[in-house]
């Protein structure tokens, strides 16, 4: 039982049957209960006279840890400082974590006094709710404040509900948390800008997301690094990194400097993008303009390196990190890690994976996936078990991730024996394999030339076991064509429109490649006119493709027009392929 407040009276939280684990009842200094807070408000001043006041219009000053303040965006902590959790704030977290009847929760929380140590409880908690990423309970709270409770909300309140329902993605939800703030007479901050613009950038509302910088500068408030920032995140969570190089550029125009967080923002997106040289001419611009980086950055540009398995490069830059006097964490070390795994070199990755408990840096459950991975690209299976099984040895529950990586490091070596024991064993797990996982067991039987049993998983697929998807049938399509299997491979493609699945750039590339390797110069130019009248435009791989169908130097030149015409992008990929298969 946990107590807190003075010792005349204190606030006890119990639970009050089995069906309901969280209560709050006030007792007195002998322990014997008393009633519920008195709704009407009366209490006795310093005066002895019996005054009362009313709940509703209950003021909370601008004192304390949380109460009427904001937080910096995106620094996953309010004020700078992690929220400290009362035993009661402590209680009631443990309890929003464990309960998910919402009626349940609020009937509880009605049992609760209003006072300011209450509201400071409710805060808290709810910033730590946000920091651990958990939406839902932070929507019970706010929701409670702004529906039941007999306090006035401030901004902050808001701002926690616009974030949690940006997140879900419920935007119409954002949005009315928005206009109740300003019925409510509270003065939007940039903050409340930025996480409703955010929101709208996660559901691919672009005009609205514009909307709210003209709202903005309705109020007054110019947009800032901070609004820009959030434009960017929420441009790359909702998937639209080309725009968000737009709004970088804009930033710019407008004379907005970048912060650290900006430039860290735009060296991810080019590093997930495999354009590692743009990363960098970020992080020397950002050096340029002395906008420091951190440890996020150094991290960011270490992994842009390492998805190209640019290994050296990757350790100049963590060496970078160390030389600004930066401790490096686990994520900075995975990094490493990755870059060495990625350019072949898993005893590389292991030597940075012991550098790191030298150091005295705990590797976490993706240090050893990465270590999965390392052995398994290079074909080292036994290690690459060895890995998992000490992982699971010291406690770490292995994830669909982890299984999929093993299950990867077998089918590369085409151990179909393995793969079937590492599927059995994930259903031991209480895992379901995703759709992940079975295409990887379809490409291996494909591979393998164990066609029964690659379409009995089709099957098992088609009548609802696992939800098949586009990549499902690049697979089927690229096997049935490297096979000769014309026919097959056709019957697959025409069936995709009702299965509601439309072909991508690698659909349409596999099944030109089948007439490619037949040399069938004419039916590949039919099939590549198709490709763009549906509206999907090739890539280097296509190109490569209907070169390889040319037999003579008529027709690469024709080719060499065609997707010139069709694809301006094209244009700089295209003569690396005339010159290896003119």
């Amino acid at each position: 039982m946990l107590t807190a407040g003075n010792t005349l009276n204190g606030i006890v939280i119990q639970p009050r049957s089995c069906n309901c684990d969280f209560r709050c009842r006030a007792s007195n200094s002998t322990g014997v209960s008393v009633k519920k807070y008195n709704r009407d408000g009366f209490f006795i001043d310093k005066n002895g006279k019996l005054r009362s006041f009313n709940h509703k219009k209950l003021s909370r000053k601008r004192c304390g840890s949380l109460r009427g303040k904001g937080w910096k965006y995106g620094s996953g902590f309010v004020d700078g400082i992690f929220p400290v959790l009362s035993p009661t704030a402590q209680q009631i977290l443990r309890f929003v974590q464990r309960e998910v009847d919402s009626n349940t929760i609020w009937d509880a929380f009605d049992s609760l006094p209003p006072t300011h140590a209450t509201w400071d409880d409710l805060i808290n908690v709810s910033v730590q709710l946000r920091l651990n990423k958990k939406w839902d309970p932070i929507v019970l709270i706010c929701e409670w404040i702004l529906k039941r409770s007999s306090f006035h909300p401030d901004v902050m309140c808001f701002n926690l509900l616009i974030e949690a329902y940006g997140q879900k993605s419920l935007h119409k939800k954002a949005e009315f948390t928005y206009l109740e703030l300003l019925d409510s007479r509270c003065i939007p901050t940039e903050d409340t800008y930025a996480l409703l613009l955010k929101a709208y950038c996660m559901s691919g509302l672009l005009e609205k997301a514009e909307a709210v910088f003209r709202e903005m500068r309705k109020y007054g408030l110019p947009p800032s690094a901070v609004v820009y920032n959030s434009y960017i995140d929420g441009l790359l969570k909702g998937g639209n990194p080309q725009k968000a190089v737009e709004i970088f550029q804009r930033m710019k125009r407008d004379c907005c400097q970048p912060s650290t967080e900006t430039y860290t923002l735009m060296i991810n997106l080019y590093g997930k993008a495999s354009k590692s040289f743009m990363a960098l001419k970020l992080f020397n611009e950002m050096r340029s303009h002395k906008c420091k980086p951190n440890i996020c950055t150094y991290t960011a540009l270490v992994n842009a390196f390492a998805r190209e398995g640019l290994c050296e490069k990757a350790e100049e830059i963590f060496e970078q990190l160390q030389g600004a006097g930066i401790e490096p964490d686990v994520y900075a070390y995975n990094a490493l890690m990755e870059a060495y795994s990625r350019a072949g070199y898993p005893y590389g990755a292991a030597e940075i994976f012991s550098l790191m408990q030298h150091m005295g840096c705990e590797p976490d459950r993706a240090s050893y996936n990465i270590m999965v991975d390392a052995y398994g690209r290079a074909g080292l299976h036994e290690d690459a078990q060895a890995v998992f099984e000490e992982m699971k040895r010291l406690g770490i529950t292995p994830t669909m991730k982890s299984h999929m990586l093993l299950l990867t490091a077998y089918s590369k070596t085409g151990n179909v024996a393995k793969c079937e024991g590492v599927i059995n064993q994930m259903h031991k797990s209480g895992l379901k394999p995703d759709t992940f996982v079975i295409n990887s067991m379809l490409n291996m039987y494909g591979r393998l030339g164990q066609f029964e049993k690659m379409e009995e998983v089709l099957t098992a697929m088609e009548k609802g076991s696992y939800a098949a998807d586009i990549s499902t049938y690049n697979i089927l399509i690229n096997i049935y064509g490297r096979g000769g299997f014309i026919e097959k491979m056709e019957g697959l493609f025409q069936s995709l429109p009702a299965k509601r699945l439309k072909p991508d750039v690698v659909t349409w590339t596999s099944r030109l490649a089948a007439y490619s390797r037949k040399k069938l110069y004419r039916r590949c130019l039919e099939i590549f006119e198709e490709m763009i009248d549906a509206g999907c435009y090739p890539d280097g791989g296509t190109a490569k493709v209907l070169i390889s169908a040319c037999s003579s130097e008529d027709q690469i030149e024709q080719v060499t027009t065609l997707v010139r015409t069709m694809h301006k992008d094209m244009k700089t990929a295209l003569p690396i392929y005339f010159n290896l298969y003119g």
